[in-house]
């Protein structure tokens, strides 16, 4: 197998990632699926449960480096950090943000991360409305909050993207047909069908 990859997929609630990781790990062999949802403690000793949750799955994936597998995420603690900048949380991440994002990009894999998006954020209304309400009190499934969501992950993206050249940062417009989206993800992480 070539390198190993770590493709992250984050987005606003609503863009997709569901779907696109779903795709991507029946797509791609020798790829594990990990669904990550951060701590729900707004508080400031939200920001140690955090910190440890994610010093503990970057040590976890650094042992998994050259063993010929891929691993997808669906959020980590990029995640983390959007919604401490929309002020959801009573903490600031950044300083535990910029050693985790560090760490991975010294990493031995190909590292992908992908934003979604919908260009077209009246999308957001019809996809939120199937999803219903989460339980989660710092977060609501609206339109408004994943718009506000979408630009701060864009911001981040743009950020991530200046900083760090080894990491393939990409920006997918969801709104498109599904055919569409799957045909560009397996051009960029550069697969062959069985």
């Amino acid at each position: 197998m070539a390198n190993s990859k770590i493709i992250i997929v984050e987005g606003p609630q609503g863009a997709g990632k569901t779907t696109t990781t779903d795709y991507i790990r029946q797509a791609i062999p020798y790829t594990n699926l990990y669904r990550l949802s951060g701590t729900a403690d707004i508080t400031k000793a939200g920001k140690e449960k955090a910190k440890v949750m994610y010093e503990d799955l970057m040590d976890y994936i650094e042992k998994l480096q050259n063993k010929s597998i891929n691993l997808l995420f669906d959020r980590t603690f990029f995640s983390e950090e959007i919604y401490c900048r929309l002020g959801f949380k009573e903490y600031s991440f950044t300083d535990v943000f910029e050693k985790l994002l560090d760490k991975l990009a010294k990493m031995d894999f190909d590292i992908y991360y992908i934003t979604l998006y919908l260009s077209n954020e009246k999308e957001f209304a019809k996809r939120l409305d199937r999803v219903g309400k989460t339980k989660v009190k710092y977060t609501e499934f609206n339109t408004e909050s994943s718009v506000n969501q979408q630009n701060e992950y864009l911001k981040l993206s743009t950020e991530i993207k200046e900083k760090y050249p080894n990491i393939n940062v990409v920006n997918i417009d969801n709104c498109r047909a599904l055919e569409e989206v799957q045909k560009e993800i397996k051009e960029l992480l550069d697969w062959k069908e069985n």
